[in-house]
């Protein structure tokens, strides 16, 4: 960790003052004529695009940086890798699947819903096989769930180390999904539904992802998709079929799911042994811990998206979400966790969904150090860095929901740092 990406409150609240003693804020009327107004411009002089034009539309070349990034050294293959949302330049909740976190075990596979087959097995009555068309036959629920990876923010651990939102936060997309109940299809078959019984889901692609579901989770909102936002499942988030495990990570909700299996105990498979667990210091393993915690982050103003319209009124802007249910406040830093204001929910917090937060204020143009907390209605409360700290060391990479902080300089730059 450099030296800008370490700082402490009271040298930042130092420097503030100074910079805060000779700005004034305000806004400047424009005193001449704005050509871009008063001159006939060139998209107005000629005919445009037919119908017909892009048959599936796609994002204007304006926009053609919000895309997924990856970090190339994370991992030795794309193949086996992920990649991140452009959190930073999204709006509302609602993640368009082109640029949703992608996570591969083995690379994404192409695989025809009419060549889908879906086996449910185990401690059954009636062992059966699901074609796509028999799942469309079953009745549907719609529902919006965010879907984070464990280890998004996992590389903030030790410190400050990845200079933007979308590298740092971004291993997480927020959908509506369409898709049959589990509960449904378990009832078809006659499973053994008692709560000490499991639930074992298994993808088609080559890596034979597997995880462990407790059945009473099973039971509850786990859904069997086949839609995401209104369309077919794009093939990188698992078309023509995946699992939607609500509010738990990332790694439970199966792609290309070809197997579910009740068993009379976890199965215990690679992604929930030597994957997926976190070890302490002292060398014990922490495991099943699936919920997602509460989590905020502030994504405007933030490394990828720099204050350019200097001092006078701003909006800041982020993401809060939690596994336990809703998010119902988020507070707003601008001094590093001194002192907090109560930011404006965009809407009321969906159940296990992003909620997006405003802070509606004045920048007089001095540094800012920016964090968000987040808290849901179980009463939880998103911890400190140090908090999670003492209670799981610094060799932890899943389930790092910390409050992260963002420096702000005189010029509008935003930094990833850690404060002490």
């Amino acid at each position: 960790m450099d030296e800008m990406s370490k700082t402490s409150r009271r040298a930042f609240l130092r420097g503030s003052a100074a910079v805060a003693a000779g700005t004034a804020a305000g806004t400047v009327s424009a005193q001449t004529p704005d050509p871009a107004i008063t001159e006939l411009q060139d998209w107005a002089s000629y005919l445009g695009a037919g119908v017909d034009e892009t048959p599936y539309g796609l994002p204007i070349s304006f926009e053609s940086d919000v895309i997924r990034r990856n970090v190339e050294w994370l991992t030795a293959s794309p193949i086996s890798s992920i990649n991140f949302t452009p959190i930073h330049a999204l709006e509302g909740t609602i993640t368009p699947q082109g640029c949703a976190f992608e996570r591969h075990h083995s690379g994404a596979i192409e695989l025809h819903k009419d060549d889908y087959r879906l086996m449910i097995n185990g401690l059954v009555e009636r062992p059966l096989v699901f074609t796509y068309e028999d799942l469309e036959r079953l009745p549907r629920e719609n529902h919006v769930y965010f879907c984070e990876c464990a280890a998004n923010t996992g590389m903030e651990w030790a410190g400050a180390q990845l200079n933007g939102v979308q590298f740092t936060h971004g291993m997480i997309h927020n959908m509506e999904y369409t898709g049959v109940p589990l509960r449904t299809l378990l009832k078809e078959a006659g499973a053994d539904i008692s709560l000490d019984k499991w639930v074992y889901v298994e993808g088609a692609d080559a890596s034979s992802n597997g995880r462990s579901i407790p059945m009473e989770k099973a039971l509850d909102d786990v859904l069997v998709a086949f839609k995401a936002n209104g369309e077919a499942l794009r093939m990188e988030h698992g078309y023509p079929v995946r699992l939607v495990v609500p509010g738990w990570e990332g790694n439970l909700w199966v792609k290309w799911l070809r197997r579910i299996e009740i068993t009379d105990r976890a199965v215990e498979s690679r992604e929930e042994t030597s994957k997926y667990t976190d070890v302490y210091e002292d060398g014990v393993a922490r495991k099943w811990t699936w919920v997602m915690d509460a989590k905020s982050v502030i994504t405007s103003p933030s490394p990828q998206m720099p204050i350019t319209h200097g001092a006078g009124p701003m909006v800041i802007s982020g993401l809060a979400w939690s596994g336990h249910g809703q998010i119902t406040r988020v507070d707003v830093s601008k001094d590093g966790g001194i002192t907090w204001e109560t930011a404006r929910l965009g809407k009321q917090g969906d159940t296990k969904a992003l909620t997006r937060f405003y802070l509606d204020t004045e920048w007089d143009g001095a540094p800012m150090l920016l964090q968000a907390r987040a808290m849901d209605d179980t009463g939880y409360v998103q911890p400190t860095k140090e908090q999670l700290r003492e209670q799981r060391g610094e060799n932890a990479v899943y389930h790092n929901n910390c409050i992260q902080t963002w420096y702000v300089d005189v010029e509008g730059k935003a930094e990833n740092v850690e404060v002490s």
